[in-house]
């Protein structure tokens, strides 16, 4: 339980609240759309009008939050003022994507549930005009505001019409149709499947959030939602006329015909403040973008693996972060993130990259990865870098003993004091041996400057072969039992088939009793998942595993 509480407590405190919100608000403008003001529309509309209003606040609720978790600048500035006074707090704050993605689908879920309601509202509107009976206090509820149309409750004024007519020819209606377009479009481009495979697709539209947003905005000043006005309230209760609707209005009656106005929008009082936000925030990336970068080296590594060394005047970071690039000469607009591979105490900062993709194969050609000679200096591409931005990585000196893969090293030869970390268990997952050759290099100099400090057992590292099956693997090591791994060439040997999760936690657990292990990942939310349920599931001798992933 502690382990949970450690782990996962905040996390959960708040999702309740965010949900506690949403159910909230929810209720409360059902019940206001209850009231006797709205009435004689109930009475068109039935549960529908509730239906759909209600739905709508959680909306404007959602579209402030929407936006707060990409305003990564403002994320890495709160990070680093709560980080001292609460490491659970910052960490929170590293699950900004995850909490995107919720707030994305619930708001994908009240649109569903907004627009069906409202499909059904202008399908009573409709048959209300067409039921032409002033015997019926719908028809006649419909009949108001004919002459002047200023107080009108009925938005469809005619019965020689459609739904689909009016739908397209309202603010309401244009506005919600591009909206929701907009959305299906930038939710359906997030699958996991398009974004890894069709990035492209992925970013581009995802920017469709700017109409989303546009829309959204006026989508209210149409007013289509009516209900009675104050003034008219005092004069025709509905608890009192609603049953003399057939002598509304004529003489001697003491029931005037009502009025009816719609609310106010309110939706942009609900967005004004994030999208300034935004707005600042994509200023300040706008103004990162601008300041001069110099790649001061680049190194093709195997398996394409692709190393840029730079410069940038004022840069500053600190282990784990990261940094969003832009090429313009392979894309104008798109920017990508990248983990910073070099130490803080290095004298430029570094990225790999593996070529996967089109924007990376273009940028690999543009560095002369495809050429044999050597690129001359003035002939590597401009490049644009926004950042560093903090990630889980950053708390590795908090913890005395961690699972991770870092740049701790550095701290500890320079005999730095002030590192907590005592113990690191480095694993590497790769599917072939292709994964990584660019690394090993590395790893080997490591391991070389470790005997050389009588610090041997500061590191124990775990390399993993996942498709490779012992069986497999027995014959290739029967014909190289060298003092060093044949495929690494490091001491540790290399290892095959995936992890045994449990195993190692249990292990791990055992040798550092009454500990904090930090675990680290940078990997698929599958493994992710995997690890996290490890990390509440162990607690051997009183040692809590607190789980960190990057996200982003």
């Amino acid at each position: 339980m502690g382990n949970f509480a450690a782990n996962e407590g905040l996390s959960v405190f708040v999702i309740l609240v965010w949900l506690g919100i949403n159910a909230y608000l929810f209720v409360q403008f059902y019940m206001n759309f209850l009231t006797e003001r709205w009435f004689y529309t109930r009475v068109l509309l039935g549960d529908a009008l509730s239906w759909a209003r209600a739905p709508a606040a959680c909306l404007n609720f959602n579209c402030m939050l929407i936006l707060l978790p990409v305003c990564r600048n403002l994320l890495s500035f709160l990070r680093g003022s709560i980080q001292c006074c609460s490491r659970t707090a910052a960490r929170q704050l590293d699950r900004n994507i995850t909490f995107h993605k919720l707030v994305a689908y619930m708001i994908a879920f009240h649109t569903a549930v907004h627009i069906i309601a409202h499909l059904f509202n202008f399908e009573w509107f409709m048959g209300a005009q067409l039921y032409r009976n002033s015997s019926s206090l719908p028809f006649v509820l419909s009949q108001i505001g004919t002459g002047d149309n200023a107080s009108y409750l009925n938005p469809i004024r005619t019965d020689q019409t459609n739904p689909t007519i009016v739908m397209f020819t309202t603010i309401a209606g244009l506005t919600g149709v591009v909206i929701t377009l907009a959305l299906i479009l930038i939710i359906t481009s997030s699958m996991e499947v398009i974004r890894r495979s069709y990035f492209e697709v992925f970013w581009y539209t995802h920017h469709l959030f700017i109409i989303f947003f546009i829309g959204l905005v006026f989508h209210g000043f149409g007013r289509i939602v009516r209900g009675q006005t104050a003034t008219s309230l005092l004069e025709n209760k509905p608890s009192q006329c609603k049953d003399q609707f057939e002598s509304w209005g004529m003489n001697g009656t003491f029931c005037p015909k009502p009025e009816f106005a719609g609310n106010p929008p309110m939706t942009w009082k609900w967005v004004v403040g994030p999208m300034i936000l935004y707005v600042c925030e994509r200023l300040v990336r706008f103004y990162r973008s601008q300041q001069k970068v110099v790649i001061t080296k680049v190194v093709m590594h195997p398996s394409k693996t692709l190393e840029l060394q730079m410069k940038r005047k004022g840069f500053s970071m600190e282990v784990g972060q990261y940094v969003f690039m832009q090429c313009p000469c392979v894309s104008q607009l798109e920017w990508h993130p990248f983990t910073l591979t070099s130490a803080p105490e290095e004298d430029h900062f570094s990225v790999h990259i593996r070529i996967v993709g089109d924007w990376t194969q273009g940028l690999y050609e543009a560095c002369g990865g495809d050429k044999n000679e050597t690129q001359e200096a003035w002939k590597l591409p401009k490049m644009a870098i926004d950042g560093p931005f903090g990630t889980a990585s950053e708390d590795v000196f908090g913890y005395e003993v961690v699972m991770l893969v870092g740049s701790v090293w550095y701290k500890h030869i320079q005999e730095n004091q002030n590192v907590f970390t005592k113990k690191i268990y480095f694993y590497w997952l790769c599917p072939e041996t292709q994964a990584f050759e660019w690394f090993a290099d590395l790893l080997q100099s490591l391991e070389g400057q470790m005997t050389e400090k009588g610090m041997v057992d500061f590191l124990s590292y775990n390399i993993y072969l996942t498709r490779w099956k012992e069986t497999e693997a027995a014959h290739f090591r029967v014909h190289h039992e060298a003092e060093n791994d044949p495929i690494t060439g490091l001491k540790q040997k290399t290892l095959y088939g995936k992890p045994n999760w449990d195993n190692e936690f249990t292990t791990i657990g055992t040798k550092h009793p009454e500990k904090k292990v930090g675990v680290f990942l940078c990997g698929p939310t599958q493994l992710a998942d995997v690890l996290e349920k490890q990390c509440l599931s162990h607690s051997e001798a009183g040692v809590k595993f607190i789980f960190n992933k990057e996200n982003f």
